[in-house]
């Protein structure tokens, strides 16, 4: 029996145990998906779990059953590509015959001093239980400094600022406007949103440093008693300690067929992966489906399409609260409910779909 190792149940994950499950497994083929959570998590719906706007019941979707996947809970610390084994804290070596890792990102902090140390972060699901325990704990009048105006930094503050109207949000930016990946449109709408709802942005600044319920802003003090940082991702520290080409974030350069150039056993999917595109769930289910056509093709004996099509990503949307919304959705800008309507239709849609 062969063995495919997934490691992280992810979108990317997520998606490959779909297309694989119930029907289109090899007999001869098992899978053991390792997770540290016993469910898939809906990351993209992390700012509301922070911002105590939904529950923790309704970021969760059960993984797939099938009497030839396995799902072994823990913690991956390495990874020996030579031997072809996981190896995980405090559990035996998982041993594979190709292995998937999709093991997400982590905070990229910028070299800057105390920001690892006393900022809280939204980027795995226990983080961002933490974060909302802390947040939902404060007085009334506290001071929230949010650093990172990009889509999560924007969502976590409008949810928040709907959440505890009481308290006083700051939105650090390092542009002259929020969302500078989005058209300067978008951005100024947003912008407006905010000060509609009194959630003070801060352009150009640039953090030089942060202590306990202090940050500096071009070396300027400014007390907050809470300080989340949304300010960049990168590879999780397992894919960057792994031997081979990466890009600036620590993400793993890949062939074409999304394998590791020197290993057609070791695929990379997700926020590991070094792609011409920003990291988004959609880009790893697309990633997922190429992966699965490889494998399937090699478990068949078959030949490999030399290329693949560019993944064709539909959109971006951001929520602004429960009730409005901005995005992008096939270049054409959108904001207000509708945008508000169609973000919460397609997770309701992929939610219950994939449970």
């Amino acid at each position: 029996m062969k063995n495919l190792v997934i490691l992280g149940g992810g979108y990317g994950g997520m998606k490959i145990l779909n297309e694989l499950l119930p029907n289109h497994l090899p007999e001869d083929v098992t899978i053991t998906l390792v997770d540290r959570v016993p469910y898939h998590c809906l990351k993209t719906e992390y700012y509301a779990l922070a911002a105590g706007t939904i529950s923790d019941k309704e970021v969760r979707v059960a993984f797939p059953e099938h009497h030839r996947l396995q799902v072994k809970y823990g913690e991956v610390t390495s990874i020996d590509t030579k031997e072809q084994k996981v190896i995980l804290k405090d559990d035996a070596p998982i041993s594979y015959d190709d292995l998937v890792i999709g093991l997400g990102c982590e905070d990229n902090y910028h070299d800057v001093p105390g920001a690892a140390e006393y900022t809280y972060s939204i980027q795995s699901i226990e983080k961002a239980r933490h974060t909302y325990s802390v947040l939902n704990n404060l007085g009334p009048g506290a001071v929230v400094g949010i650093v990172g105006a990009g889509l999560s930094g924007v969502e976590l503050a409008s949810e928040l600022s709907e959440s505890r109207e009481d308290l006083s949000i700051k939105l650090f930016d390092r542009g002259k406007h929020i969302l500078s990946s989005f058209p300067e449109r978008l951005s100024k709408y947003v912008e407006n949103w905010f000060v509609r709802n009194n959630v003070e942005i801060i352009n150009q600044s640039n953090i030089t440093k942060v202590d306990e319920k202090q940050i500096y802003n071009h070396d300027e003090p400014i007390d907050c008693d809470v300080i989340v940082w949304t300010a960049g991702i990168q590879a999780s520290h397992i894919v960057r300690q792994m031997d081979g080409e990466k890009d600036r974030s620590g993400r793993l350069v890949l062939t074409p067929h999304h394998h590791l150039p020197n290993d057609e056993h070791v695929f990379i999917v997700g926020d590991c992966a070094s792609l011409p595109y920003a990291p988004s769930a959609q880009l790893a289910e697309g990633q997922a489906e190429q992966i699965v056509e490889v494998l399937r093709k090699r478990w068949n004996g078959e030949a490999l399409p030399e290329t693949f099509p560019p993944i064709k990503l539909k959109g971006v949307l951001g929520s602004l609260g429960k009730k409005q919304g901005f995005g992008l959705m096939a270049d054409h800008a959108i904001t207000g409910r509708v945008a508000r309507l169609i973000k919460s239709g397609i997770l309701w849609l992929y939610k219950y779909h994939n449970g």
